[in-house]
């Protein structure tokens, strides 16, 4: 086997790795976002069905996998089960994928494994994905922000900038957004957007510091201007309806966790800077 072969073998074996181990976190976000609702504790050891409360073995918490051998039903009752599980299972496992090689220095996509990848910042990266897409489902399922998620999650974000020497920087994004937001919140008096969302504002400030928070900026409003327009065309929401505004903020704040600086490269050059 020549050099060639061999670092395209790594780089599929670590790919599958990578994305299975996404999988498993992936089903555990899932029992974290149930179990923040019902008031359960996150470390209860076994998962239940959330429509018969009876106890869940091994082989029905299998991601994807028991899903699709179940087809979508509970073993034991037979009623549907929620299609976030798999969602956010293979939503988990591809973005540990991105993540992953985003970290090793390589492309996003097609980048090539290195031992530089395994660092405390893959580590924080990975953590900072698990709170992103806790917050997504939980808003767009509940609309709300809770306390018990964005709080710490701002705790780590405050460690990584400054184990990262970008403090500063983070601080001026989490000055930014999340003081546009309390603006906004207290003109509007809570009608426009919730106090969740300026706290989440903080956390997603730190994340994509000064200046990749522009992008972060402009990809959840865009985003969730056609989505709204969308829902209002196809009348399921009217224009006093809300939407779940901290989902499009995580959202964009992935990609431009991912492609922020580069969106930036990008458009200075089309404007000539």
């Amino acid at each position: 086997m020549n050099l060639s072969a061999f670092i395209s073998l790594t780089n599929g074996l670590m790919n599958i790795f990578i994305f299975i181990f996404g999988l498993c976190i992936g089903s555990f976000l899932n029992a974290v976002i149930h179990r923040l609702h019902t008031g359960q504790s996150i470390l209860e050891k076994h998962s239940r069905c959330p429509h018969c409360h009876h106890k869940l073995s091994w082989a029905d918490l299998i991601p994807l996998i028991s899903f699709v051998w179940l087809k979508g039903h509970c073993r034991y009752c037979g009623k549907p089960i929620s299609w976030q599980y798999p969602a956010v299972e293979l939503a988990t496992g591809f973005a540990f994928v991105l993540i992953f090689f985003s970290a090793g220095g390589g492309s996003a996509l097609g980048g090539q494994f290195s031992l530089q990848a395994i660092s405390y910042q893959l580590i924080f990266q990975l953590i900072f994905v698990c709170f992103l897409i806790v917050i997504f489902v939980y808003d767009l399922k509940h609309y709300l922000i809770l306390d018990t998620v964005v709080l710490p999650a701002v705790a780590f974000a405050l460690v990584f900038d400054a184990l990262n020497k970008m403090l500063w920087p983070g601080l001026l994004g989490a000055a930014i957004l999340a003081g546009f937001f309390a603006l906004l919140y207290l003109v509007s008096r809570g009608k426009w957007i919730g106090a969740g969302d300026v706290k989440l504002g903080l956390f997603l400030g730190l994340l994509v510091p000064y200046p990749q928070v522009l992008v972060l900026f402009f990809f959840a409003y865009f985003s969730g201007a056609l989505v709204g327009v969308a829902l209002l065309l196809l009348k399921a929401k009217k224009v006093q309806d809300r939407l779940p505004f901290g989902t499009f903020l995580t959202f964009a704040a992935f990609l431009a966790m991912l492609w922020g600086q580069d969106i930036i490269n990008w458009y200075f050059r089309l404007i000539g800077i």
